[in-house]
C-alpha cells in the first residue's frame, strides 16, 4: 500500500512517513496541494493523507481536484482545532474521515489499517467481478451488438446517466455492469435495485433506508440501496414500475444529490452514478402521468436500446457455442455439438425471450441430451413454436369474403408489430415503410388497442 502525506510541516511529514515505514507502508510527500494533485495523477498511490491547511490551494480543493481524477482513492484528512468544519465538509464530499490535530498516531494507524482492510476487501470483490463479466459479458459480432458496445466503450468513462431500453432477456443488467466495470467507479459498489420486484410498501425503505422504529418491524438503522452504492453505480432495473412518490424522490437525488431515510430528518449527502433500464414505452407513460416527463429527461441523457435477438443477425449461432462451452465447464462434461440441421431450427425460432430464454434452453438440453450431438429432434419440443402471424390458418377463412380475411390478417400483423415494438409507432413505420400518419390512422381503422 502506497501513502501520499500532503502537509506543509516538514516535521509532521517526515513523522508520518518513519512510522507508517515501520508498518511495511510505502510513502511519498509533498508540502503543497499542487505538487500532491501532480503525484496523485502520475503515480500509483493508494492513500492521501491530507492536511486542511495548505499554501496555494488548500486541502479542500486539492482533495476535489485529487478526487475528480480518482474518485476511487481514499483520503484521511487532518486538521486543526480551527478547521474541523472544513474537515467535516470534505468528508461530506466524499474523504473517507478526518482526525484533529496534534495528531494521535495511535489513531492514525488505525485509521490506515482500516483502509487496508477496506481495500484488501474491495479488491476481493473487483476480482469475483471481473470473473462474473467474462463469463456475463455481452457477446456476439453483429452489426447491432457492436453498435452497443461502442456506446458502452463512449459513454462508461463519464459520469453520464443512462437510460437502457429492449425487450425482457435482452441483457439490460449485462450493460449497466458493462458501463460499470469499464468506468472510474469500477472499485466502488455496483448495485441493484428492481422496484417491481419488491412489495410496494417497502420500496422506499430498501432504496432510501429506514431509521429505528420508522414504521413496524424497523428494530434498527438500515442503509438503502442508494446509501449502499455512494461513490459507486445504482442501477435501477425496471424503472418503468417505479411509483411516482419513489419518482419524486429520485429526482431530487439527481438533482440535489442528497435524500433522507425512510423515519429520518437528517439530510444525507450523496455521490452516485444512476444507470436505469425498462421494457416500457416511457414517453406514452410520461404522456398519460404515469411516468414523471422531468425524470425521464433526467435519465434519459445517453439511451442505449438493446435490439431483440432475433434482429442480430449470425448471433444466435454465436451465442449457442459459447453456452454449449459455458455448461460442458459448469456441470464438468463434453461440450456437445449442435447439428447443422438443431442450428437451423433454433435460428428459425423468434426467441421471445430473447438471450435468456437461449440460454435457459441449451443449459436444459446440455443437462437432458446424454449424446454427444444435439439433433432437430432434440431440441424442437424445447421451442414454444406458435404459428406465425403471416400465415392465417386457412381453415378459419372458409365462408368468408376477401375483404373479411384481408382485414381480419392485418389485426394479427399490425397486433404483432405492435406488440413486438412496444407500441412505437415511429418506429414501426420505419421498419414497414410507412408514414407514420398512415399507420396510425390504420391502427385507427382496425380498432386495435393495448
Amino acid at each position: 500500500m502506497k501513502i501520499l502525506i500532503v502537509d506543509d510541516e516538514i516535521n509532521i511529514r517526515m513523522t508520518l512517513k518513519d512510522i507508517l515505514h515501520d508498518e511495511g507502508y510505502e510513502t511519498c510527500m509533498a508540502g503543497t496541494g499542487e505538487k500532491a494533485v501532480k503525484i496523485a495523477s502520475k503515480e500509483n498511490i493508494d492513500m492521501v493523507i491530507l492536511d486542511v491547511k495548505l499554501p496555494g490551494i488548500d486541502g479542500i480543493e486539492t482533495f476535489k481536484n485529487i478526487h475528480k481524477d480518482k474518485p476511487e482513492l481514499d483520503v484521511l484528512m487532518i486538521s486543526g482545532h480551527s478547521d474541523i468544519s472544513t474537515a467535516v465538509n470534505a468528508v461530506k464530499l466524499g474523504a473517507y474521515d478526518f482526525i484533529e490535530k496534534p495528531l494521535s498516531m495511535i489513531k492514525i494507524l488505525t485509521a490506515v489499517r482500516n483502509i487496508n482492510e477496506k481495500q484488501s476487501l474491495q479488491n476481493k470483490v473487483f476480482q469475483e467481478e471481473n470473473a462474473q463479466y467474462e463469463k456475463n459479458k455481452l457477446i456476439g459480432e453483429s452489426p447491432q451488438i457492436k453498435k452497443v458496445l461502442q456506446l458502452i466503450e463512449k459513454v462508461a468513462p463519464t459520469d453520464s446517466k443512462v437510460l437502457i431500453r429492449g425487450e425482457s432477456g435482452t441483457g439490460k443488467e449485462l450493460v449497466a455492469f458493462a458501463i460499470h466495470h469499464n468506468s472510474k467507479r469500477n472499485r466502488k459498489p455496483f448495485i441493484k435495485f428492481n422496484s417491481a420486484a419488491i412489495p410496494p410498501s417497502l420500496v422506499e425503505s430498501e432504496l432510501f433506508g429506514h431509521e429505528k422504529g420508522s414504521f413496524t418491524g424497523a428494530e434498527s438503522q438500515k442503509l438503502g440501496k442508494l446509501e449502499q452504492a455512494n461513490h459507486g453505480t445504482l442501477f435501477l432495473d425496471e424503472i418503468g414500475d417505479m411509483d411516482l412518490s419513489v419518482q419524486a424522490k429520485i429526482l431530487r437525488v439527481i438533482q440535489e444529490g442528497t435524500f433522507e431515510r425512510v423515519g429520518g430528518n437528517k439530510t444525507i449527502n450523496i455521490d452516485v452514478r444512476l444507470i436505469a433500464a425498462t421494457h416500457k414505452n416511457l414517453e406514452e407513460m410520461a404522456q398519460k402521468g404515469t411516468f414523471r416527463d422531468d425524470l425521464f429527461y433526467r435519465l434519459n441523457v445517453v439511451p442505449i436500446s438493446i435490439p431483440p435477438l432475433r434482429e442480430r443477425d449470425g448471433d444466435i449461432e454465436i451465442l449457442t457455442e459459447f453456452f454449449l462451452d459455458y455448461y460442458s465447464q459448469e456441470f464438468k462434461t463434453h461440450k456437445k455439438t449442435m447439428l447443422p440441421s438443431a442450428m437451423e431450427n433454433l435460428t428459425q425460432y423468434s426467441l421471445p425471450g430473447n438471450v435468456r430464454e437461449l440460454k435457459n434452453i441449451i443449459e436444459r438440453l446440455c443437462i437432458l441430451v446424454t449424446k454427444e450431438f444435439i439433433t432437430k429432434d432434440d431440441i424442437t419440443p424445447h421451442l414454444i413454436l406458435k404459428k406465425s402471424y403471416l400465415e392465417p390458418d386457412i381453415t378459419t377463412t372458409e365462408g368468408k369474403s376477401f375483404k373479411d380475411v384481408k382485414t381480419n390478417f392485418e389485426k394479427q400483423f399490425f397486433q404483432q408489430q405492435l406488440k413486438d415494438n412496444h407500441w412505437n409507432i415511429s418506429q414501426i413505420a420505419k421498419k414497414l415503410g410507412m408514414q407514420q400518419p398512415n399507420l396510425s390512422r390504420k391502427i385507427k381503422e382496425l380498432g386495435l388497442t393495448k
